[in-house]
């Protein structure tokens, strides 16, 4: 499955670079901060757009990002859509959460870092401002090990050996699947962005950044057993632009 979905988005990428109407293709190199409540990220990324019609104010490509995050103390629930809204894909986007199958696993620090491969989508409102979306779709992450605290007050959930500790790494690999089914962790954008001059602009936005831990230990949920949990943060960001 994971495999299919790599081999649909590259081919996406693809068909947009080979598709007769795009036009005048730039690029982009960028540094971006990002910042809220249980960290920061500061964010490279290379963008490639090909504009789109006539005009080509709209525009479409893909981003290759790399993605720090330095948290402090963090509650991350749980994560898999099976668990939180007993079901998957689309419809996990619009599905109440089942509120007795989430736990917190709560870890006082951690660090990941994250390179991925994303969509970008943006629209040029004059020569000098921009807006647009990019979204994460897939790649993989490192980090450090951390160790946890299980917190089930609704519950009463323990680990699988009776428990309420347990060390924790981040997930693998990313794959951006629609909501609570997405894993790993991922980065999304809304910005906009004014170019002081030909070269150099500034970007400003929200990020909107996933991030998964996998336990060592496991706890058992209505038979079932999981071991996967997630952080979501809204953050403001910052970021200079070089177009080239």
């Amino acid at each position: 499955m994971k495999k299919a979905i790599l081999y649909l988005f590259l081919s996406f990428i693809t068909f947009n670079i080979s598709a007769q109407g795009l036009d005048k293709t730039y690029k982009t190199f960028d540094l971006a901060i990002g910042a809220g409540k249980t960290g920061f990220s500061p964010v490279i990324s290379f963008t490639q757009l090909w504009g789109l019609g006539n005009s080509n104010r709209f525009k479409i490509g893909y981003v290759a990002r790399i993605t720090p995050y330095f948290g402090g103390e963090t509650n991350f629930r749980t994560a898999p859509a099976r668990f939180t809204s007993g079901t998957s894909s689309f419809s996990a986007l619009f599905a109440d959460d089942i509120v007795a199958n989430i736990d917190t696993f709560r870890v006082k620090s951690f660090q990941t870092f994250a390179v991925n491969i994303g969509v970008v989508i943006q629209y040029a409102i004059s020569n000098k401002l921009e807006v647009g979306f990019n979204i994460d779709a897939t790649g993989k992450t490192w980090g450090t090990t951390v160790s946890g605290d299980l917190i089930s007050t609704r519950n009463k959930r323990k680990f699988q050996d009776g428990s309420k500790t347990s060390d924790a790494n981040p997930e693998t690999w990313n794959f951006l699947l629609v909501s609570d089914s997405d894993i790993g962790s991922l980065n999304s954008e809304i910005y906009a962005r004014y170019w002081i001059t030909n070269k150099i602009g500034i970007r400003a936005g929200t990020s909107f950044q996933f991030v998964e831990l996998t336990t060592e230990k496991k706890v058992e949920i209505n038979g079932r057993l999981n071991d996967t949990w997630r952080s979501k943060s809204l953050m403001p960001i910052v970021a200079v632009s070089y177009k080239f």
